[in-house]
């Protein structure tokens, strides 16, 4: 297994950024291989999970490419007022990946997961691009940013920089909120979603109200709750369910 830094000049964002990587063993099968896209925290950058948790140890043996980029403050949109750090994800680090990893190119081979902003961005941008991910894993999401009550977050001017205006009409927060893109999906076109939350954590009431929104529209999930808080011992424990969660879903297991 090997891991590492790549820093490149973004067109779309303008400047200088990186993402932290770990390529599977050689002993994992030759490849080409399924993609994680494992997002940071709003207090984090690309090398939060590297430096946190012992996601090395659980990846270890898996045929699979993690790819961990930076995404800022941006809860993975498309700024009003800022960046397209959407865009930025799902276009240039995307292209990037698969045009210099030996991944697969081709169908849902592609996973998304993350924890506090990431988490709430890899359920959005799960629930955007069906076509893409396989399989979504959160944990201790921020489910509620692209609604209109980002006040019980704390993040009321973040969200009106990045999504603008809070009425309920903004296109904006629609195209970023998991419950709006949760009642556009097809049914059955939909990848496999895990989301967890520790019973202590202040997100807890978002993710909450996502599990009994997706119950209601009938969409299959798993949801589970664990005793924590919001701290990196809860997402390293917990990062080897969702890891697990994608795994069944992707069909590969350890070689």
């Amino acid at each position: 297994m090997s891991f590492g830094t790549l820093t490149f000049r973004s067109s779309t964002i303008g400047r200088s950024k990186s993402l932290n990587f770990i390529l599977p063993d050689p002993g994992a099968g030759r490849g080409p291989y399924p993609v994680f896209y494992l997002l940071h925290g709003y207090s984090d950058d690309h090398t939060g999970w590297l430096m946190n948790t012992r996601l090395v140890e659980y990846v270890a043996g898996l045929p699979l490419v993690v790819i961990m980029p930076d995404c800022e403050h941006s809860f993975y949109c498309d700024e009003v007022h800022g960046k397209p750090f959407e865009r930025y994800l799902m276009e240039e680090i995307r292209g990037l990946v698969e045009a210099n990893f030996n991944v697969r190119r081709t169908g849902k081979a592609r996973c998304v997961g993350g924890l506090s902003m990431g988490g709430g961005g890899a359920m959005k941008l799960g629930l955007k691009y069906p076509e893409l991910f396989t399989s979504v894993g959160a944990h201790s999401g921020g489910m509620d940013f692209g609604r209109y009550r980002p006040d019980r977050m704390g993040m009321l001017a973040e969200s009106k920089r990045i999504l603008g205006s809070t009425a309920k009409n903004n296109p904006q927060r629609q195209a970023n909120d998991p419950f709006a893109l949760a009642e556009a999906l097809t049914p059955g076109k939909h990848p496999a979603l895990y989301f967890d939350c520790g019973t202590e954590d202040f997100l807890l009431p978002g993710n909450r109200d996502l599990h009994a929104h997706l119950e209601q529209l009938g969409l299959p999930h798993v949801y589970q709750e664990f005793p924590g808080v919001h701290c990196w011992q809860y997402w390293d424990e917990h990062i080897q369910d969702s890891l697990a969660f994608h795994c069944r879903a992707l069909g590969i297991k350890k070689g």
